[in-house]
């Protein structure tokens, strides 16, 4: 049985956090290894992790230095093959894990994979998709990352190999993950599944996001030595123009079931 490592990192979500361990704990996948870092929430997120505590591999609840310190902190946990994080405000639907699992046995040349991921607001409701599409190395380099977080799976023996997440991302860790894993192997993308809700609250990271997200998506790539005459450059730049339109859409999208 194929061990799959799950690392919820959460502070302050007890809202949401409930939601998500059961949809990760409700998994249909026997080689489930489930860890929770909480970074010292005072808001109940404690009282509902030890609830559930008996079925975790391992958890604690301290302060860190925030989501990446979190999730480096659970990766160093890990034992399985294959791992995955999700966040404390999202949430998995049925079957995922066994479908990752599926995949990535019949695929063994591929490092990375995911699906399409459901847009939900603060009471779960469906808003939208998630604009996931396939992507690899080359596109990504280039900004078109299209890789929603909550569906990606990736192999332990690749990510021995480029951890730790950069500590110095608050956005971009995912994205900067991406591009090192897939310079080793290839990512793919199953456009009929969808493994996981992307929640869209007013408290979320998701909402502020282009004003840090960005800049570090460009240290990525001026890092792997990137030209400033390229797309992801120029995407930076444009994006800074539609800033608060994007912004205004997100806010209407959530507003609307309200």
């Amino acid at each position: 049985m194929t061990t799959v490592s799950i690392i919820t990192p959460s502070f302050n979500q007890a809202r949401y956090l409930e939601a998500t361990i059961r949809s990760v704990l409700e998994q249909e996948h026997d080689g489930l290894e489930y860890i929770i870092v909480d970074g010292g929430s005072t808001d109940g997120s404690v009282e509902i992790i030890t609830r559930h505590a008996d079925r975790l591999a391992w958890w604690v609840s301290e302060r860190d230095k925030g989501q990446t310190d979190a999730l480096n902190k659970g990766f160093e946990r890990a034992t399985g093959e294959i791992l995955a994080w999700i966040n404390s405000d999202d949430t998995y639907e049925p079957g995922a894990v066994a479908a990752a699992v599926k995949y990535l046995e019949a695929h063994p040349e591929v490092g990375l994979v995911y699906s399409g991921a459901n847009f939900i607001d603060e009471q779960g409701r469906w808003l939208g998709r998630f604009p996931a599409a396939q992507t690899d190395y080359a596109r990504l380099r280039r900004g078109y990352v299209h890789i929603p977080q909550q569906t990606a799976f990736f192999r332990a023996s690749l990510w021995k190999q480029v951890c730790p997440l950069d500590p110095d991302f608050y956005f971009a860790m995912d994205y900067d993950l991406w591009v090192r894993l897939a310079r080793l192997a290839p990512v793919a993308y199953l456009p009929n599944q969808t493994w996981a809700n992307f929640r869209l609250q007013s408290a979320s990271k998701t909402m502020a996001a282009d004003d840090r997200c960005w800049p570090e998506m460009l240290k990525v790539h001026y890092r792997n030595g990137g030209s400033f005459f390229s797309p992801l450059v120029a995407k930076y730049y444009l994006r800074q123009l539609v800033a608060p339109l994007l912004r205004w859409q997100r806010q209407r999208r959530m507003k609307k079931y309200d």
